[in-house]
Parts: C-alpha cells; structure tokens; sequence
C-alpha cells in the first residue's frame, strides 16, 4: 500500500468533506460521510457497466441486446476493460477508506454461526456485539478484494493476449467468469438485504445518516460506541412507547365505535 494513495486518499476525504454537506437530523446518525458515498456509487456504476458489457460479450446471442446500450459489440469490447480498470481503481480506495472496519474479529465469527437466523429474521433485534459492519458484510467486502484482483490479472491477461500462452488465456476466461458470478451473487445479495430486508439502509448511501432505531436493530456497538447509551435499554424504551401508543390509538377506535352506535341508538 503506497504512502503516496494514502496521501491522496486523505486529500480526496477532505476535499468531499468541504464540498458536499450531509445533514444530521434529531433521531439520526451519520453513517457514511460524503467520501465515501461517492466512492460507494462510483465502484457500483464501473461495476454494473463491466457487468452489462461483459454480458454482451461472453454470449452475444443470449445478450444482443444489451450491446446498443454501448454502441455495438466492438464498442463493448472496447470499452469492457476500461469500465474494469475503473472498477479496480474506484474500489482499491474504498478499499483504503474501508480497511480497518473490516477487519475480521470474534464477533464476527459468532455472526456466521448464527447467519441462518439473521437470514430467517428470528431475531428483532442483531446481537449486542455486531459493531459498524457485521459479518456477512465482511465476508462480501472481501470477496470483492478477493475478484477485484482476479479481474485485474485475468483481464490484463486477455486484454494482451497475443503476448501469453494460449492455456493462460484459456485459464483467464474460466477464472475471469467465475470471479464475474461470484460478484453478481454477492451484488444481487447486497442491494437486498440494502433495500427490501432493511428498510432505512438505502438512506445511508444517498443521505448519509440512519435512524437512531436502524442502528440499535442492525448494529448495536457500533450504536453504543457513538451514542453512548445502551441499544437494548433503548430498544426496549422505544417498544414501550409503541405499545403504548398502539393501545392508546386502539382504545380511542373503541370510543369512536361506541359513539356511533349511540348515535345509531338515539336516532331509532
């Protein structure tokens, strides 16, 4: 890792600190700063164009049609490895930015013994150790490390491919299209557990900042860690509250029948 992308990395994170805002409301908090959110959209854009381009040019039958959205075949294959450099790159400072959360812990290895129940949503609330990102989370940013550097090998590979031995280039597609699976698994994963299995996580990637509520269910050190208040106790507050407030509202629809029924009595 070179001081010299540490540099720049540290200037571009001030930079997007000067010029994009991220407004914290009362109940929120802020999850990702400007920095990386655009990292964020940057390394998803280059991954969905190397995506759809390489798409059309693995099977140009089963995906002719998505060769006009960059000009025809030879335009997808030109622009194919380009998309990908621009892939790596993006993500190699997400990277940098992303390291030290993502370093893998006790913790996290308790979360994968207890992921079937995280994926059946047993539990309302995730276990009181899961920090800023848990561990499927981990394991999903490491499978792009672990494809971002096999994508880079393989395509520069079949990019120069008049320059290495016929079977390296035959081993570059099967590697280079099992990396590709790999990753459209973990994308078609991520944006759902991002939008439908976690409601409020989307946010965070356009507005920066979560609800109070979001942090205490998903990530609760992590919440303690900011707020400094204990996420079950608040937790358990908050689901007072409601119970409170969905009694209330149902003794006030009872009132409200019993008065129409008197009024319906009075008027025979």
């Amino acid at each position: 890792m070179s001081s010299s992308a540490e540099r720049f990395d540290e200037s571009a994170r001030r930079e997007a600190g000067r010029r994009g805002r991220t407004v914290v409301r009362r109940g929120e908090l802020l999850r990702h700063p400007v920095y990386t959110r655009v990292l964020h959209w940057l390394v998803a854009i280059s991954f969905v164009l190397s995506l759809l381009s390489g798409f059309g040019i693995y099977s140009p039958w089963l995906f002719r049609w998505l060769t006009p959205l960059f000009g025809g075949g030879p335009s997808a294959r030109f622009l194919h490895p380009w998309f990908g450099l621009a892939f790596d790159l993006f993500f190699f400072f997400q990277f940098l930015n992303w390291l030290a959360p993502m370093a893998w812990t006790a913790a996290d290895r308790r979360w994968v013994r207890r992921v079937k129940a995280y994926a059946t949503n047993r539990e309302k609330v995730e276990a009181e150790d899961v920090g800023f990102f848990n561990g499927g989370q981990k394991l999903y940013f490491w499978a792009i490390v672990a494809s971002g550097l096999l994508f880079l090998v393989t395509g520069l590979l079949l990019w120069f491919d008049d320059a290495v031995p016929r079977w390296l280039v035959a081993l570059s597609y099967v590697v280079h299209d099992l990396a590709a699976l790999v990753m459209l698994a973990g994308f078609i994963v991520h944006v759902y557990e991002g939008t439908a299995a976690q409601p409020g996580t989307f946010r965070s990637m356009t507005d920066g900042t979560v609800t109070d509520e979001w942090a205490w269910t998903h990530h609760p050190a992590w919440y303690r860690d900011v707020t400094g208040r204990d996420p079950r106790e608040d937790y358990e507050r908050a689901r007072r509250r409601q119970s409170g407030r969905e009694r209330a509202a149902a003794a006030w629809e009872r009132e409200q029948d019993l008065r129409e029924r008197g009024g319906e009595g009075g008027d025979v």
